[in-house]
């Protein structure tokens, strides 16, 4: 059965000008919207609401976030507990589901209880969009709905299920099949799916971990990270923050380009780019790897900075804007973080109106506006500038893991419950 949107009458048009939102990312892959004018308050509940253009329930919970393409918004949907797994179309005006392309899936893949199926965010471009499914394979579908191809990349078997998400390159898109004993980097033709190379990535438990495992015999082990495709003079490289090593390949053929010891063994950020330098973050109080992109071989020498343990652990990937690192710690504390040294500018405790102030999701950029969204389902707004300040908290009542999509002046948040648009001047007094 299709989820029926709630409308709400749009009283103030935006005057801001279009932009996707193609990737979980955003445009650029930095998390970063080239707009600046968003909502800076909304809420949401059964008495009444403030700048929620629209609510459509979902049928399941799910942990991937929404991407926008032209009028369309997009969101990967686990439903029947990951036996069916679906690429979800809404229509960005008024919330509508316009069609959904569903990959059925047998067998009883294994996952973390907080980390449902199709964890995965879609990426879209001109010709479509792709949605990868882990064990279910990778599929490319019209904007229409119809179904491109289909590639199948063999078992995905990590105890926590999956998370990487697939990014679109070009004339090709990447995948990191992973975590788990079958984990590689794939690069896929985007005109038909067919494998183009295919580079193992090995996860090897160390002697001795440093994280949240030290002092333990063996633990979990294995990367949830998104590839990043970095242009450095002249040259792309796909870096990927894998277990005990952050690693860069050359999209043409997969080899390895360099690699920078001091990743810890369970990793569930993305590696970040910008303003030159690349920022690596380990998950389960892990490591932090900062560099410089190019060059070539073992490069762990080159570290500009290096925590070989964080006090806080991680699963949203940072920000880098002028000169810091912006994230949220998983326990709710927002953090500031010097490019140059590696040092902890501030760090503070983000507020909640529920009872869970964890935050999972990945900040996000408009403006000098932060925004990230914690386990709570309250938007938090910081000031992204040397000295903390929080400018609003925006709450729904709903749990939500999921990184914000911004597109044309609206937000758009994915809860356990449902996807909402938010929007400068509309209001609903009642929910369905």
């Amino acid at each position: 059965m299709k989820a029926t949107p709630i409308l709400v009458p749009l009283l103030l048009a935006s005057a801001v000008q279009a932009a996707d939102w193609p990737s979980w990312r955003g445009p650029d892959g930095n998390q970063v919207s080239p707009e600046a004018s968003f909502p800076l308050r909304w809420s949401w509940s059964k008495e009444g609401s403030t700048n929620v253009s629209w609510r459509t329930p979902l049928p399941e919970p799910g942990n991937s976030s929404p991407i926008v393409h032209s009028k369309h918004v997009y969101l990967t949907q686990p439903l029947e507990d990951g036996r069916r797994r679906a690429l979800v179309a809404f229509d960005a005006a008024g919330g509508r589901e316009l069609w959904r392309q569903v990959v059925e899936r047998d067998a009883a893949d294994p996952r973390h209880e907080t980390n449902p199926h199709c964890a995965a965010s879609p990426a879209a471009d001109a010709d479509g969009v792709v949605a990868g499914f882990a064990a279910a394979g990778v599929i490319a579908v019209s904007h229409d709905g119809k179904l491109q191809w289909k590639a199948d990349l063999g078992p995905q078997d990590h105890s926590w299920g999956s998370g990487p998400s697939p990014v679109i390159l070009g004339d090709r898109v990447l995948v990191y099949h992973g975590p788990g004993s079958h984990s590689a980097l794939h690069a896929l033709d985007r005109k038909t799916g067919k494998v183009l190379w295919k580079t193992p990535i090995r996860e090897v438990q160390p002697t001795e971990r440093f994280d949240g495992f030290a002092g333990r015999n063996g633990g979990m082990m294995g990367s949830f990270s998104t590839p990043l495709p970095v242009r450095h003079e002249g040259r792309t490289e796909v870096v990927l923050a894998a277990a005990n090593r952050l690693r860069a390949f050359a999209p043409d053929d997969g080899r390895e380009l360099w690699s920078i010891d001091g990743m810890n063994p369970l990793v569930y950020t993305s590696a970040s780019f910008g303003e030159d330098t690349i920022v690596a973050m380990g998950g389960f109080f892990g490591s932090t790897i900062i560099a410089k992109p190019g060059g070539s071989g073992d490069r762990t020498a080159e570290r500009l900075s290096y925590e070989r343990r964080a006090k806080k652990h991680r699963i949203g990937s940072p920000i880098l804007h002028r000169g810091h690192a912006y994230l949220a710690s998983t326990d709710g504390f927002a953090q500031c973080v010097d490019l140059k040294t590696g040092a902890m500018v501030w760090e503070e405790r983000l507020p909640a109106t529920g009872s869970n102030g964890e935050t999972w999701a990945s900040m996000t950029l408009a403006g000098d506006r932060l925004y990230v969204v914690n386990r709570s389902g309250d938007t938090l707004v910081v000031k992204a500038a040397p000295k903390f300040e929080l400018l609003a908290s925006n709450p729904v009542g709903e749990l939500s893991n999921s990184t914000l999509a911004m597109s044309d002046g609206r937000i758009f948040l994915r809860t356990h419950s449902a996807l909402y648009c938010i929007a400068e001047g509309t209001a609903r007094s009642e929910t369905r």
